[in-house]
C-alpha cells in the first residue's frame, strides 16, 4: 500500500474549490445532493483509512488484543513508519468517533426537546407558538414532522410574506434536509478537511427552499423580500433547533441577490467542458478515487492479515 493508504485523508482538500463553484453554478437541489454525497463518501473513507492505520500500527504493541501475527514485519511494512503513524491514527479515529457520537446525541436531544415543547398543540403540521420572540424552523419526522413559528414571526410579516415562510419551511421538509446537513456534519467530524463542505450544504439547503418557495409563490422578488426581512426580525430560537445542528445557513445578503437574479436551470448534471462541469467530474472523481483507494487498502490489508495470523 505505502502511502498511497493515506491517500482518502488528504483528498477531502479537493473539494474545497469544488464546494465554491458548486454553490454559485450549480442548481441548489444538485448542489446539494453532490456535495453532501461526495461528503459522505470521503468521510466514510476516511474512518476506514484511520481503522487500517491504528490497526497496523499498533499491532506489535505489548498488551494489544490483536493477534500475534499481525505484528508481522510484513505487515508492518505495508504501512511507512507504521509505530507513529498508528498511535496517531487511534487518536484521530478516537476523535473523530467522538465528535461523531457527540453529533449524534445533539440531534436525539434536540428533536426530544422540540417534541416536549410540542406537548398540548393541536396536531396540525403548523404549529403556531405564542412567543413575542420571533423564529420559525421545521420539525422532521416523516408523518410527524411539523413547521414551528412564533407569533412574533408571524406579526413581523405581512400576509405574502407569511406565504414564503411557510413555502419556505415546507420545503426543508419535503426535501428532506435535515439529512443532508446531518450527513456533511458527520462528514466534517470524521475529517476536518470536509469542513467547507458542511458548510457549503447548509447554505445550499438554504437556497434550495429559497427556490421551491419562489416557485410556489410564483414571484422571485416577493420571496427575496420575505427572506430578508424574516432574517432582519428573526432571533434565535429559545432552544437548539434542527437547523442549529446543521450549522450556519450561510450569508442572507447572497440568497437575497440570488432571488432576485433568474431563477437557476435545474440541470442534473453540467455539460462536461465548462468550468462547473469540470468541477462536477473533479468532485465525482476525487470520491470515486478515494473509494477505490480505501477498498484496495481493506482488501489489501485483509489478505495481508489473513496470511500472517496462523489457523
Amino acid at each position: 500500500m505505502g502511502v498511497f493508504v493515506f491517500l482518502p485523508l488528504v483528498l477531502p482538500l479537493t473539494a474545497w474549490p469544488v464546494a465554491r463553484l458548486a454553490e454559485s453554478r450549480l442548481h441548489p437541489r444538485v448542489a446539494t445532493l453532490l456535495l453532501s454525497g461526495v461528503a459522505g463518501v470521503l468521510g466514510l473513507c476516511s474512518i476506514l483509512c484511520l481503522a487500517l492505520l491504528a490497526i497496523v500500527g499498533t499491532a506489535q504493541l505489548p498488551g494489544n488484543p490483536l493477534p500475534d501475527g499481525w505484528s508481522d514485519p510484513e505487515v508492518r511494512s505495508a504501512v511507512p513508519h507504521d509505530e507513529v503513524v498508528g498511535k496517531t491514527a487511534v487518536g484521530a479515529l478516537a476523535a473523530a468517533a467522538t465528535a461523531c457520537t457527540a453529533l449524534l446525541l445533539r440531534h436525539y436531544r434536540v428533536r426530544r426537546a422540540t417534541v416536549r415543547a410540542l406537548r398540548g398543540l393541536p396536531g396540525t403540521q403548523v404549529a403556531v407558538l405564542d412567543d413575542d420572540l420571533p423564529y420559525a424552523h421545521t420539525l422532521p419526522g416523516g408523518r410527524a414532522a411539523r413547521i414551528l413559528v412564533s407569533t412574533g414571526m408571524l406579526a413581523g410579516l405581512d400576509s405574502r410574506e407569511r406565504r414564503v415562510l411557510f413555502a419556505h419551511e415546507r420545503a426543508h421538509l419535503t426535501g428532506r434536509h435535515h439529512r443532508f446537513l446531518l450527513l456533511a456534519g458527520l462528514a466534517a467530524r470524521a475529517n476536518p478537511f470536509l469542513r467547507p463542505l458542511r458548510t457549503t450544504v447548509a447554505y445550499t439547503v438554504e437556497r434550495w427552499a429559497d427556490e421551491e418557495a419562489a416557485r410556489a409563490v410564483g414571484d422571485r422578488r416577493l420571496t427575496a423580500r420575505a427572506v430578508a426581512k424574516a432574517a432582519l426580525v428573526s432571533r434565535p430560537a429559545p432552544t437548539p433547533t434542527m437547523a442549529a445542528v446543521g450549522g450556519e445557513p450561510g450569508p442572507v445578503p447572497r440568497r437575497v441577490a440570488a432571488l432576485l437574479g433568474p431563477a437557476p436551470v435545474a440541470r442534473t448534471w453540467p455539460p462536461t467542458f465548462t468550468t462547473v462541469g469540470m468541477a462536477v467530474w473533479t468532485a465525482a472523481a476525487g470520491a470515486a478515487l478515494s473509494a477505490m483507494s480505501s477498498a484496495n487498502s481493506a482488501v489489501t490489508m485483509f489478505l495481508i492479515l489473513k496470511t500472517a495470523t496462523p489457523l
